[in-house]
């Protein structure tokens, strides 16, 4: 979601509406074409409100799912595609500036016939460092040099806040260096995990002869990338236990990081990044550097050459010519989301420009599709939203008045970022130009590395972004304190300024509950005002408090997906605690509202509060391919759509009201939980 080096620091300290990007909008705020007339809203809500658009819109052979999501994607991807193609058709324009950047990267992605001559041929001199490595002092040089390609092998670094000490910004080693989505993949024993692992291997080896080996090497390469990564997946921490922020923190310096991990020589690596005094640093999982450390020593040379060689091919892949591309797709595409075709490369390269310099061409975006009223009203209901919040939190019955005076002035501190950063990041030292695309590539990964590299020692910059303009998402941050909404996510389904309130209060207004309720969600909770790392809550509170996170944990445990595949109430705890309470908290606010203005009448026939769940219905609505959702169930922090729609809902006496369902029925649980 955000991009190079940020990337971990996003995926392990921000919240997150969805995972990725992707939705809907109908011609009318609420089309009731898109409905399934043979359900009742109190049996399944989701299939009552969206069965109609599911049976009618199977998903694109170049997409794992279809949805809300992927439709304001689509959207937005049109009105970009415009920039980029005004950007190329300027070819004299002031070198330097955003307009001949932004042109010239999405010009050399779009240069097939270049792009096909060439092959793997501008990673020569990459290929090159690898192969001349002599000694364990050449690999330890070579690991620096492909992480400031933010290429994360066979660990990760990357820069963020202390998370106990939120004014600092420090230098943070984690786990990495796997090729499949996650540890589990590599130490299942299921007959799915083990084809998975064939099929990797079968990867890797046609891999391998794209980059010239005979069969035979190439085979006997890709176990060797097998073997390293799995002893890799063996020493990391699951996906849950990071999710605990106490278990990822130990501090430490760089006499500590050599006694550590003694086989890595930490002076000369933070040396060959460009941090010669890194100070203090946060190790995520000492347990995994410790073995990588080991590992330094027991790997031979040969095999970290084919290691690091896989990845910097693999890494690269989707920047070479078709050969690479497809190989990749075949395995990362078709084997784990099922999707059946490549996206247009137009899209694959807009987005390679949005990750790279997403802020430059977000400059051109917010000028042509965000406007200050749209900016002004979501900003009112930001603060609609934070006063719900307030009111909730002052008449919770379970928290004592110590506490409540915490989280009210964690709340009251929540800053609030819309649209588009205040100052636009300074792309005046990176070069870009119409030459190989992979290598606009890997010099926009260096700028930003080195740029993130910069902040360590110096004031937390609270201008900074994790997400582009046009992103289709949102984010809460517990280092900052913040909730963010980029421009791309203010639209419609989620935010239409010409539908009526209860309409905008069931989406955007849901999804600005959800963001808040992550400061108070099992992670967030663990962060005071400033954004430190702290345990502000008396010891009875935080017991009231687990007892009701346990029962949501319960409660998506029991959802089945597929087959016999459930969702993992552990691993999606917070998305489904933001979930919950960002809808009552959007509810209570538009009930406030109908305080200033005229409660309306019926539109369509249904009530205000009707219409309310009817579009917080709507925007989970989605198809998705068997593949991508097991694999979204192993990764995903995120329950999938349907349990989304149906989760929080099932524990509202408000929905219950709103269409009739009482005890007994399908949408009303037996045990209901709430918490804010």
């Amino acid at each position: 979601m955000s991009i190079h080096s940020q990337l971990n620091h996003i995926v392990r300290t921000m919240v997150t509406l969805v995972f990725g990007c992707g939705v809907l909008f109908a011609q009318k705020p609420i089309d009731l074409a898109n409905f399934d007339a043979s359900v009742k809203p109190n049996e399944d809500f989701y299939q009552y409100v969206n069965g109609g658009w599911l049976a009618i819109n199977p998903i694109p052979a170049d997409q794992s799912r279809w949805g809300s999501f992927s439709i304001l994607l689509e959207t937005n991807f049109a009105v970009l595609r415009g920039i980029l193609e005004d950007a190329v058709a300027k070819p004299d324009a002031p070198k330097g500036g955003l307009v001949q950047k932004v042109g010239d990267f999405y010009f050399s992605g779009m240069d097939s016939a270049s792009i096909e001559a060439k092959g793997a041929s501008p990673l020569t001199d990459e290929m090159n460092r690898i192969a001349g490595m002599k000694d364990a002092n050449d690999l330890q040089s070579e690991i620096a040099h492909l992480h400031t390609f933010s290429f994360n092998v066979p660990f990760a670094l990357f820069v963020a806040q202390d998370a106990k000490k939120s004014t600092d910004v420090i230098a943070q080693l984690y786990q990495g260096g796997l090729g499949m989505p996650d540890r589990d993949y590599y130490t299942k024993e299921d007959e799915n995990s083990k084809g998975l692992r064939d099929k990797y291997i079968i990867y890797a080896t046609n891999m391998f002869k794209l980059l010239g080996d005979d069969a035979a090497t190439a085979d006997a390469n890709a176990n060797t990338v097998m073997g390293i990564e799995t002893r890799l997946a063996k020493a990391s921490m699951t996906r849950v236990q990071q999710r605990d922020p106490e278990a990822t923190y130990h501090k430490m310096n760089t006499g500590e990081l050599n006694s550590l991990a003694p086989n890595i020589s930490w002076n000369k690596y933070f040396t060959d990044i460009g941090l010669p005094d890194p100070g203090s640093v946060n190790v995520g999982q000492p347990d995994f550097l410790k073995e990588v450390g080991v590992m330094m020593k027991e790997v031979p040379l040969q095999d970290w050459k084919t290691y690091l060689r896989w990845h910097l091919a693999r890494d690269a892949a989707d920047y070479l010519s078709s050969a690479f591309v497809n190989e990749k797709f075949n395995f990362s595409g078709r084997t784990l989301t099922g999707a059946r075709e490549q996206r247009p490369r137009w899209k694959r390269v807009l987005q390679t420009v949005d990750g790279g310099i997403g802020e430059a061409l977000g400059e051109l975006y917010v000028e042509k599709a965000f406007s200050p009223q749209a900016k002004a009203r979501a900003l009112e209901l930001v603060e609609n939203l934070r006063s719900a919040l307030r009111d909730r939190i002052k008449e919770l019955d379970w928290m004592s008045e110590a506490t409540k005076q915490q989280a009210l002035r964690k709340l009251n501190a929540f800053a609030v970022k819309i649209g588009y950063p205040d100052k636009w990041r300074d792309y005046s030292t990176l070069e870009i130009d119409r030459g190989p695309y992979v290598l606009n590539v890997l010099r926009a990964s260096v700028f930003e590395f080195n740029r993130n590299l910069k902040q360590i020692g110096k004031p937390v910059d609270r201008t900074e972004w994790g997400m582009t303009p046009p992103t289709v998402n949102a984010y809460y941050n517990p280092n900052l304190n913040e909730i963010v909404f980029p421009a791309g996510i203010l639209q419609p389904p989620f935010f239409d300024a010409n539908a009526d309130d209860a309409v905008n209060y069931g989406g955007i207004g849901a999804v600005i509950g959800h963001e808040m309720t992550h400061g108070f969600d099992d992670q967030g909770r663990k962060f005071d005002a400033d954004g430190n790392l702290k345990d502000w809550w008396t010891p009875e509170d935080a017991k009231n408090y687990q007892a009701r996170s346990a029962m949501i944990e319960q409660q998506y445990d029991n959802y089945v997906a597929m087959d016999t595949l459930h969702v993992n109430g552990k691993l999606t705890l917070g998305e489904n605690t933001a979930d919950l309470g960002g809808l009552a908290v959007a509810y209570l606010a538009l009930q406030k509202s109908f305080d200033k203005h005229p409660t309306p009448g019926l539109i369509d026939g249904f009530t205000p509060e009707q219409r309310f769940f009817l579009s917080w219905a709507q925007i989970w609505r989605a198809n998705i391919r068997p593949e991508a959702l097991r694999l979204r169930l192993n990764t995903d922090s995120h329950s999938p759509t349907r349990f989304r729609c149906i989760g929080p809902i099932s524990n509202m006496k408000e929905f219950f009201q709103a269409f009739g369902a009482k005890e007994g029925d399908p949408m009303v649980r037996a045990e209901k939980v709430k918490i804010w």
